[in-house]
Order: C-alpha cells, then sequence, then structure tokens
C-alpha cells in the first residue's frame, strides 16, 4: 500500500477512509461489549438418576413431575389432574417447602404451547424453578 502525492496542487480523487474504519473499529467494540448481554433460552433443569445399585432416596421421592399426555391430560406424580385445578394443587403441594422445583414431561407429539401453558401456571403458582424431562433424561443417558 502505499501514498500518492499530487504534485500538481489539484484535488485528490481517492476519498479518506480513516473515519470508516474509526467509526467500524467503534463499531465492532460495540458488537462486542452488547454480545455477552444478550438473553439466552430457558434455563432448564434434569433430574438427577440415582447411581447404580442406590435406592432412591426421599428426596428423590419429593420430586414432583408434571406429566402431560397426548391426549392433553394431566398427571401430578401420578395423581390425575387437570388445567384448572394444577394451580392449586401445586400450591397446596408446594406450601410446605422451602425448595420449589418441578419438572415437566410432555409427550413428544405434544406442540410446546401445552407444555408453555403448564409452566407458565407452575411459575403462577410460586414455583421458583421448572425443569423439562425429555425421553434422553428418563433413561439417563
Amino acid at each position: 500500500m502505499g501514498i500518492s502525492v499530487d504534485t500538481g496542487g489539484g484535488a485528490l480523487a481517492e476519498p479518506n477512509v480513516v473515519p470508516f474504519i474509526d467509526v467500524l473499529l467503534v463499531l465492532i467494540i460495540i458488537f462486542m461489549v452488547i454480545t455477552p448481554l444478550t438473553p439466552k433460552g430457558l434455563e432448564a433443569l434434569i433430574p438427577q438418576p440415582a447411581p447404580p445399585g442406590q435406592e432412591r432416596s426421599k428426596a428423590d421421592l419429593r420430586t414432583v413431575v408434571v406429566v402431560i399426555n397426548r391426549d392433553g391430560s394431566m398427571q401430578i406424580n401420578q395423581e390425575p389432574t387437570d388445567e384448572q385445578r394444577l394451580g392449586p394443587r401445586l400450591e397446596e403441594i408446594f406450601k410446605t417447602r422451602a425448595e420449589r422445583v418441578v419438572f415437566v414431561k410432555g409427550d413428544p407429539e405434544l406442540e410446546f404451547q401445552q407444555v408453555a401453558r403448564v409452566i407458565d401456571i407452575a411459575k403462577g403458582a410460586g414455583i421458583d424453578k421448572v425443569g423439562l424431562m425429555t425421553p434422553a433424561v428418563e433413561s439417563g443417558q
């Protein structure tokens, strides 16, 4: 890259790109600062399986799982419920517990809208953390 010198005293036909480079560097710095602050997706919890050869502890038995079946019916730990009774039932279950964690397991054929509605009901019932269960989590992989 060389410098052009005009010996005739006239105007140069080349644009001055230094201000453009300065603006570009400022934009790069701005994007580098903003990128780590962008929100991420839903933080999900997964239940940890018991080590092989050990029985489930009391804490594992206290795990609350809301199952959403393909037909839209719901269960809380094998207890049938529906969408209207889900919030009050979760409030009743967790009124004496310090740790408010629920796991939601939806049928793979369901639309996420139905799962999101259950998550919303759980948050409205005062649940602090909502975890999602998938078939891979259940099999322990």
